[in-house]
């Protein structure tokens, strides 16, 4: 298995295009400590986003490195604090987020709250506050579900208790994969030999299969959402991930294996969607990985 230096110095290939692609990785920018409001500093004239300075305020993070990815939905930043780099995922406001029409996703996911359930599907102030609330609570509770079921994913760092991740809202809080210099680069762009396309696609195959196996389905399940560090996939973004009540649930496995099949062909992997589903559906039928063991 690779180290983390073969893989930045890509020692193997020596592309200086694949060196090109990584930088795109690197971090983009250093956020100056005080904008993050140290203590003892004043609040009333910082012009630090009030979402940070919540996170330093609860003692998750202590300094604020770079951003690594600004998309429509959320923006996600290299943080540090006590447990190390943190990927610090923070979500748009609703209203501008592509993936405010998630009824598709959210079809037999119970609110529990009548009368809240009323708020969100009427679009009041606080419906929206909650339907934002539920959608990062939503992606704590699978990553802590798929992290203790030992599938490949980034550990979450906050929780597993409700009302600790609900403090961190519209934030959410996650082993950062790759190092100081480097983030992992999303399969999408990576550039792979041959030998490591195999390897990545069978470990794309293993993750949604052990996706299906928990009776799950990812919902957005491609290249684009699959990290590849030291010759391992990782699996990430799951807020849109739902069960078997969802009555979509089958139209959005077919979509997935279609989805990764398509993305991978840029790797020299030609498979069909209905072939890849076949072979997701045959290897969810073995044993999955050991369950992580959470020390008290």
């Amino acid at each position: 298995m690779k180290g983390r230096n073969d893989v930045l110095l890509d020692d193997v290939t020596g592309n200086p295009r694949q060196r090109m692609e990584q930088k795109a990785h690197k971090v983009q920018g250093r956020r100056r400590q005080r904008d993050m409001t140290l203590p003892g500093a004043d609040t009333e004239t910082t012009d630090a986003d009030p979402v940070l300075l919540n996170l330093h305020k609860l003692g998750y993070i202590s300094e604020l490195l770079g951003e690594l990815k600004s998309g429509k939905e959320a923006t996600v930043y290299l943080a540090r604090g006590e447990r190390g780099l943190i990927a610090l995922k923070i979500y748009r406001d609703l209203e501008a987020r592509s993936f405010k029409k998630d009824g598709l996703y959210t079809a037999g996911r119970s609110v529990g709250d009548e009368r809240m359930a009323r708020a969100i599907k009427n679009r009041t102030a606080a419906g929206v506050k909650a339907q934002q609330a539920l959608w990062t609570g939503a992606e704590y509770a699978m990553l802590w579900k798929l992290w203790n079921a030992g599938l490949n994913v980034p550990e979450p760092l906050v929780g597993p208790g409700v009302k600790a991740c609900a403090a961190t809202s519209p934030a959410v809080l996650m082993r950062f994969i790759g190092d100081e210099d480097e983030a992992a680069p999303r399969l999408s762009e990576a550039v792979l030999t041959p030998e490591e396309a195999q390897v990545a696609w069978n470990g794309a195959l293993d993750g949604m299969a052990a996706l299906l196996r928990l009776g799950l389905v990812h919902g957005d399940y491609s290249t684009y959402n699959l990290l590849w560090w030291e010759d391992q996939v990782m699996i990430i973004d799951f807020p849109q991930v739902s069960d078997r009540e969802n009555p979509n649930f089958q139209k959005l496995l077919e979509r997935d294996a279609e989805s990764l099949s398509k993305s991978f062909l840029r790797h020299g992997v030609r498979e069909t969607g209905e072939s890849t589903l076949r072979e997701v559906q045959k290897r969810a039928g073995r044993a999955g990985p050991e369950p992580r063991v959470q020390l008290p």
